[in-house]
């Protein structure tokens, strides 16, 4: 069982993104291993690319699902939805009916309070606050690696055809895989994702 963490334990505003690209970074340096394929989604995108911008010797290659270079500021934060998720239910079983339509995103992660009850395995305030970090423009930290890079795109995704086209265009060395899908490109599309990625990870041990 694992403890939730309180309020006072949850991270500030202002530590959210460095604190992340941080935690990125250490398994990669304590298993030893040599610049491996760094694969990210969404916001999870956003730190493999500003990682490879900030520790380039860490990094072999970047695969970028769904993540802008350039994020609006205007218009409503699109993980607002997560607000109304109940967070915590005396059972698994409730809390995974609480969670409707996001229980396939989730259901396998969540995790059992000391007390019996169960929760989420983050706090739906948190990854609202966390996507309204990662809201302005990018380029500066998508442009700044030289390393290999993959951009998957989904056409009825965040990433807007003409702006992913130029994540392309602009940085050398980068492909674009576009899938029928949504925002979430390898659960509505998983045969296409498994093919693009494992196509360019093929396309690099023919560059080895």
């Amino acid at each position: 069982m694992v403890a939730p963490r309180s309020p006072s334990d949850r991270p500030g505003r202002g530590a959210g993104r460095v604190d992340a690209r941080h935690e990125v970074a250490q398994p990669g340096h304590h298993l030893g291993l040599d610049r491996p394929v760094v694969l990210g989604h969404s916001l999870g995108a956003v730190n493999a690319y500003q990682l490879a911008a900030r520790h380039p010797g860490r990094v072999g290659a970047v695969v970028n699902a769904e993540g802008p270079a350039s994020f609006g500021l205007d218009g409503p934060n699109p993980l607002a939805f997560v607000l109304a998720l109940p967070y915590e239910a005396p059972t698994r079983e409730a809390l995974i009916e609480g969670l409707g339509q996001a229980a396939p995103f989730f259901g396998d992660a969540l995790r059992e309070n000391p007390d019996g009850t169960w929760r989420l395995p983050f706090h739906p305030q948190d990854m609202v606050d966390s996507e309204d970090l990662v809201h302005g423009d990018h380029w500066s930290d998508w442009l700044a690696s030289t390393c290999p890079a993959l951009l998957v795109r989904g056409t009825k995704g965040v990433v807007p055809a003409e702006q992913a086209h130029a994540m392309v265009e602009r940085r050398p060395g980068t492909h674009l895989a576009e899938l029928e899908a949504d925002h979430f490109v390898y659960a509505g599309d998983p045969e296409g994702f498994a093919t693009a990625v494992r196509a360019f990870l093929r396309s690099l041990d023919s560059v080895d």
